[in-house]
């Protein structure tokens, strides 16, 4: 399976592949060495986001062709491109700890991961926790793969309005916003399956994330193929009532698995960060 990266970008400009890469990978959540080169290009905005994806989306042609001109500048492209490429390719603790061990893959599903605030699928503890073991796991060399959900508006934010109640604020994920791309097959297909809901089937797109070493597997309803309801499954991270609740862990158990087994993925372990991916273990028992 190949992901090529989908967005519009000059790619005539020399060295936008170096950044395209560097944007992609998430290990600059938590390695910032990288962040001064993201702040030479919009400093404001990467003030405000943090994003470095959405500080190469909206710089202009001509900043990136004046950027490509500084010397200095694409020496510090390079270096950090051949410090991932050490990172990658460098010896692990799993490798030399665990020579011998039979583990190939362990799947991690989660409701939620929270990576970064450029990715604002989390809520609280449960994502820190899920968000912190894939770094963990990639920074060791654990063949782990994670398995979530991508909500169109994630987690909410909380005001206080003039008669001092709370509200709560969702702001839309904008997919093209995030440093995510679309996992696509061998032919560029993006890559969807199907999940029988009660009463109805849902369509399911698969998005990944590169976590260092490690991917991060979401899946998202909000698919043309389905009616504006159905879209909505995947719209709030644990939003709607117990109904919804129950459609979302259907998608991340059933749905989570069926796109592991398309994706030629087969874990011995699966991990399940509380009960939310139980459905998990009966589709995988199903498939024995």
């Amino acid at each position: 399976m190949t992901t090529p990266t989908h967005y519009y970008l000059p790619r005539e400009i020399a060295g936008i592949e170096s950044l395209l890469d560097l944007a992609l990978d998430l290990r600059w959540s938590w390695n910032h060495a990288a962040d001064e080169l993201w702040g030479q290009i919009d400093p404001e905005l990467w003030d405000l986001t943090n994003n470095p994806w959405v500080v190469l989306q909206t710089a202009s042609r001509t900043k990136l062709k004046a950027l490509a001109a500084d010397r200095t500048f694409r020496e510090q492209v390079e270096d950090h491109v051949r410090t991932q490429r050490q990172y990658l390719e460098a010896p692990t603790w799993f490798q030399q700890a665990h020579a011998r061990s039979p583990l190939t893959c362990a799947a991690y599903f989660s409701m939620e991961f929270m990576l970064s605030e450029a990715l604002p699928i989390y809520s609280g503890g449960l994502g820190n926790v899920a968000g912190d073991q894939l770094k963990a796991a990639s920074d060791l060399g654990v063949p782990v793969v994670g398995v979530g959900l991508l909500y169109q508006q994630g987690y909410f934010r909380q005001v206080i309005d003039a008669d001092s109640a709370q509200q709560a604020l969702h702001s839309y994920n904008d997919p093209m916003q995030l440093p995510i791309t679309p996992v696509r097959d061998s032919d560029g297909e993006w890559v969807r399956l199907k999940v029988q809901l009660p009463g109805y089937t849902l369509w399911l797109r698969a998005w990944q994330v590169q976590v260092g070493r490690v991917k991060l597997y979401l899946l998202d309803s909000n698919d043309p193929a389905n009616p504006p309801f159905h879209q909505g499954v995947t719209s709030e991270l644990y939003g709607g009532g117990p109904e919804l609740r129950l459609m979302q862990e259907l998608v991340l158990g059933i749905g989570g698995w069926r796109l592991l087994h398309t994706l030629g993925i087969r874990p011995e372990v699966c991990h399940l960060n509380e009960g939310h991916a139980a459905f998990a273990v009966l589709e995988r028992a199903r498939s024995l």
